[in-house]
């Protein structure tokens, strides 16, 4: 299938959303067993939409992400369910129809940038190669394009820094440069990947904002990843929990802020740093550790480190059940601010049972 046709059939698309996600599975097989890192994935996302997907380290966000695009290790890997762009279905296009979606209709920003970038290449070749392959431009198009590009997203001197190599740059300043490159040539779908790891508070706001104001001016539709559920208020219209490989809730931001019904998100909540808390407050943490995705438990996934947790979370794996507000989906038998739930939070506190939120 040649580009000029990927192309043709993203742009005429009909109503349909524009990214569907399908019971994606990405398994790998090592020494220890079966890692289930992505674990029967569903959800859709519409053209010029934001969704932030959430969760802590090892939750499956940054396999579920490159297992979309396409981005896998060749061997011990095993992928089921379909991802659909368009009317392309990714997860059965070979290498080659691949590469001419990668980087033309669909686009990934990378966690670490210093790594993202060739360090023995100038950013601005690094910038122009898409152009000249995806939009056949010619060498000055392409580097006058290049330049325009760096300019929008706040490199400084344009011009001169094109012939600079990656370590000349700052982070925040290398992250700019790859968020350049991912939006050469238009793409319809943005995924950033964790795109403000170790970068500074300051710049990581910068950073976000960036892309949030490229979201709006390109109508382009961007999937965030990230770890902090603070990062995706005002930056997302919706937000997807993950916990070992699972969708545990799933809303509209504005509804999950304000009538969460899964405890890890109100675990998750609660542990997040706040501005208006007095100097020296403590952070809460959620105890225990994410499950052996080698070695999942049976029943509720989260059921060992709840505090609503019965008897029954640890048999009975909940499904995914619609809540009373249209789009929030959520797994849990007893529910945040359920009467359910309730009853099951104060039985547990009255027998001693740790709470999901602890105190360090």
């Amino acid at each position: 299938m040649t580009r000029a046709r990927h192309v043709r059939e993203i742009d005429d698309l009909d109503d349909r959303p524009l990214l569907e996600v399908e019971g994606l599975k990405t398994h790998f097989r090592t020494r220890n067993g079966v890692v289930r890192s992505v674990d029967g994935v569903s959800f859709d996302l519409e053209r010029g939409r934001t969704l932030a997907i959430v969760g802590e380290s090892g939750s499956g966000k940054t396999v579920l992400s490159r297992s979309i695009m396409g981005l896998l290790p060749p061997h011990n890997v095993v992928r089921e369910g379909r991802v659909r762009f368009g009317d392309v279905d990714m997860t059965s296009a070979s290498e080659a129809d691949l590469r001419g979606l990668w980087g033309a209709q669909v686009s990934m920003v990378f966690q670490d940038p210093m790594t993202s970038l060739n360090p023995v290449v100038r950013v601005g070749r690094q910038i122009t190669e898409s152009l000249r392959y995806h939009l056949a431009m010619s060498r000055q198009d392409a580097k006058e394009t290049a330049v325009s590009l760096l300019r929008s997203v706040g490199i400084p001197e344009p011009e001169h820094r094109m012939r600079w190599y990656p370590h000349q740059f700052s982070g925040g300043m290398c992250q700019r440069i790859v968020i350049a490159a991912a939006i050469a040539c238009g793409p319809k779908l943005l995924l950033a990947d964790e795109p403000t790891t170790g970068l500074d508070v300051t710049v990581s706001a910068q950073i976000l904002d960036l892309i949030n104001r490229l979201q709006q001016e390109r109508y382009m539709s961007v999937i965030l990843v990230t770890h902090d559920l603070g990062v995706v208020t005002g930056r997302s219209d919706e937000v997807i929990v993950m916990y070992a490989g699972q969708i545990v809730e799933r809303a509209p931001t504005s509804v999950l802020f304000r009538d969460m019904r899964m405890p890890y998100t109100e675990a998750l909540l609660k542990s997040a740093p706040r501005l208006s808390n007095p100097s020296h407050t403590r952070l809460h943490t959620i105890p225990g550790n994410p499950p052996n995705p080698a070695d999942l438990p049976k029943g509720c996934r989260f059921a060992p480190r709840c505090p609503y947790v019965q008897q029954r979370c640890r048999e009975e794996e909940p499904p995914l059940r619609e809540a009373d507000v249209p789009r929030h989906w959520y797994a849990c038998w007893y529910p945040v601010g359920s009467p359910e739930g309730a009853r099951a939070l104060e039985e547990n506190q009255a027998a001693g049972q740790p709470g999901a939120v602890g105190v360090v």
